[in-house]
């Protein structure tokens, strides 16, 4: 069955190149991104995980693990990561599973028989200290992923999760939001946006971002 948005993710015990791993334990109170790889020694995730190793800065700012899976062993793992540090002129600095026996595999549906039979799809989940799925992103193999995006969303999901706010089209940092519908009584929005707001229509009240 497909993981929908406010599930709560699969827990699981799987080795990685960073020793076995207990899922929920491993995440801990951080927030999650797991994504996943068609197969080791391919160019376009060879790329994806040498971006992810350089934006570890950006990632421990958000208060963010990542953890990366392909269906490829152990051995290979290492060997990948050797060519990415080489290629990619960076170090890997977070764990890839080996889920060779596709027990995580199977747990978020990562393998679409109509793309491929045995390898897993380019899928992403954005996962939040309560274990939830916030995010899930899927793509085809050929196409690598976008780092700005999976960073602006986890921006908009923290930014709406302590204020009652939304982000729009094309949000990015220290744009205008908007104020949730849901949100009526006129003294706790001046209360929760000191700055005021505009009004564009009764249902779309652009504010500074809190």
């Amino acid at each position: 069955m497909s993981l929908r948005l406010g599930d709560t993710a699969p827990d699981f015990t799987q080795s990685s190149t960073e020793g076995d791993i207990r899922f929920h334990d491993w995440a801990g109170d951080q927030w999650v991104v797991l994504f996943s790889h068609p197969a080791d020694f391919t160019p376009v995730c060879t790329t994806e995980l040498g971006k992810t190793a350089k934006l570890k800065d950006e990632f421990a700012r958000r208060n963010v693990k990542a953890l990366a899976i392909s269906v490829d062993p152990l051995e290979s793992h290492h060997a990948w990561i050797e060519d990415i540090n080489d290629t990619q002129q960076t170090t890997v600095n977070f764990p890839i599973l080996a889920d060779a026996d596709r027990k995580v595999a199977e747990l978020y549906d990562l393998i679409h028989p109509n793309a491929s039979t045995t390898a897993t799809v380019r899928s992403v989940f954005v996962i939040d200290p309560a274990k939830k799925i916030r995010l899930t992103l899927t793509y085809p193999a050929s196409t690598g992923r976008n780092f700005n995006e999976i960073l602006r969303v986890i921006d908009s999901l923290q930014l709406t999760e302590y204020h009652k706010v939304a982000t729009p089209a094309d949000w990015q940092q220290g744009d205008d939001v908007v104020i949730v519908p849901s949100l009526q009584d006129e003294a706790e929005i001046a209360r929760r946006f000191p700055k005021g707001y505009t009004a564009v229509r009764p249902y779309l009240r652009l504010t500074p971002q809190p």
